[in-house]
C-alpha cells in the first residue's frame, strides 16, 4: 500500500543535506537585528515583510535582484559574534526540521570587511556549528555538521581557500566547493587548488551543470576531479527526450555513481527547470543517477527539506521509499568517513524509515 506522506511526517523523518549556503539560509529576524548593530539599511524592518521580500528577489527572474539578496546576508556577517551567532542558528533550524547530517558551505573571504582572518572566520563558524549541535542534541533534535569552504570562481583566492579547507579538515572542515557565475570563469581556472587537493586525499564539490550545460559538468569531472556535481541538473542535455537513451558523459556520470546535488525549488528560480512538475529530477530518479535533494539557499526559496521533499511527493507521487532512497544517497555521498556514514544510515535513518514504510 502506497501512503503519502505529509509535510508534518516528513519534517520527523530524519534527512540529509549536502548543498545548503550558509549565508542563505539566515533567519530574518537575525538579519533584522544584525543589521541594526552595524546601521545597515535593509529593504524592510520587519522580519515577515522582509523574508518575503527576499523571496520574491529571488523569484524575479533577475540575476542582479538574486545577488543582490546576498549582500545584505553578506553585509551581517562579519564579525566573529554575528558569524558564531547564523551557524549557531543553522544547525539547530536543520535540526529542528529533522536533517539529522548536513553539510553546510560558504566562502570565508566574503567576511572579511571589517578586519577578520580567514581563520579567524573558520573559527568562528564551527564554533557557532558546535554550539548549535550541542543545543540541538539537548532538545533532543541530534544533527552533525560538516563546512564546505567555497571559493569564489570569479576571484583568485582559490589555492588559498584550498589550504585552508585542509588545515581545518581534522576541526569540522571536510570538503572545498567553488560557486559563482558559470558563464566565463571555467572550474579550469581552478586547477591548480584541484590538483593540490587530490594530492592532500581531500574530497571536494564543484557548482556545475546548473547555469552552464554540459561543458561545465564535464570540466568539473574530467579536468577538475570534482567528487560530487554542486546542482548537475544539466545532465539532462545529454539524455535523449522520449527514449531515455544517454549520451557518453551522462552515462559516465551514472555508471560512476556521481552525486547530483539537486536543489528543485532553486532551479525553478533560477530558471533552470520550469516548475518542480517539470524538474529532471523525476527523469533522472527513474534512470537511476546518484540523485540527492537539497535546498540550495533556504532564506531565499523560502524553503526546507522538508518542504522540498512535500513538493516533490506532491509533483511526482513519491512515497517514503522514495524519500529513503534520497536520504541513503545523500549520506552514501557525503564528505565523512564511511564508516561514519554507515552508522549514521543503518542507525538512524533506516530504523526510522522502517516505521514509516
Amino acid at each position: 500500500m502506497h501512503v503519502t506522506p505529509t509535510y508534518d511526517e516528513i519534517v520527523k523523518a530524519p534527512k540529509a543535506l549536502l548543498h545548503d549556503h550558509l549565508d542563505g539560509g539566515l533567519r530574518p529576524a537575525t538579519i533584522v537585528e544584525l543589521a541594526a548593530e552595524i546601521g545597515h539599511e535593509l529593504p524592510a524592518t520587519d522580519p515577515g515583510e522582509l523574508g518575503e521580500w527576499f523571496v520574491s528577489a529571488a523569484d524575479s527572474g533577475s540575476l542582479e535582484r538574486y545577488l543582490e539578496t546576498f549582500s545584505h546576508t553578506v553585509a551581517v556577517m562579519q564579525t566573529v559574534p554575528a558569524l558564531r551567532r547564523v551557524a549557531r542558528e543553522c544547525a539547530l533550524d536543520l535540526a529542528a526540521d529533522g536533517v539529522v547530517y548536513a553539510e553546510v558551505r560558504y566562502a570565508p573571504e566574503q567576511h572579511l570587511t571589517a578586519g577578520l582572518t580567514l581563520p579567524e572566520v573558520v573559527e568562528a563558524v564551527l564554533a557557532g556549528f558546535a554550539e548549535g549541535s550541542e543545543q540541538a542534541a539537548a532538545a533532543g533534535t541530534p544533527i552533525r555538521i560538516g563546512t564546505l569552504l567555497t571559493a569564489m570562481r570569479h576571484a583568485a583566492r582559490s589555492m588559498e581557500i584550498a589550504e585552508l579547507s585542509t588545515a581545518y579538515r581534522d576541526s569540522g572542515v571536510v570538503g572545498f566547493d567553488i560557486a559563482g557565475a558559470e558563464a566565463g570563469y571555467p572550474p579550469t581556472r581552478h586547477l591548480d587548488a584541484f590538483e593540490y587537493l587530490q594530492r592532500e586525499n581531500f574530497h571536494f564539490t564543484i557548482h556545475a551543470g546548473e547555469a552552464f550545460g554540459l561543458p561545465s559538468i564535464w570540466q568539473a569531472l574530467q579536468w577538475c576531479g570534482a567528487d560530487r556535481l554542486g546542482h548537475g541538473v544539466r545532465i539532462v542535455d545529454d539524455i535523449e527526450p522520449g527514449t531515455g537513451k544517454l549520451g557518453r558523459l551522462a552515462g559516465y556520470v551514472r555508471d560512476k555513481r556521481v552525486p547530483l546535488e539537486l536543489c528543485p525549488s532553486s532551479n525553478v528560480q533560477t530558471g533552470a527547470a520550469a516548475s518542480i512538475a517539470e524538474h529532471p529530477i523525476g527523469l533522472l530518479r527513474d534512470l537511476r543517477f546518484r540523485v540527492t535533494v537539497n535546498t540550495d539557499n533556504r532564506l531565499m526559496s523560502g524553503t526546507s527539506m522538508s518542504r522540498e521533499m512535500a513538493l516533490l511527493v506532491e509533483a511526482f507521487g513519491w512515497g517514503w521509499a522514495e524519500l529513503q532512497w534520497f536520504t541513503i544517497n545523500a549520506m552514501k555521498s557525503a564528505f565523512i568517513p564511511f564508516d561514519e556514514r554507515l552508522s549514521i544510515i543503518n542507525e538512524v535513518i533506516k530504523p526510522a524509515y522502517a516505521k514509516l514504510l
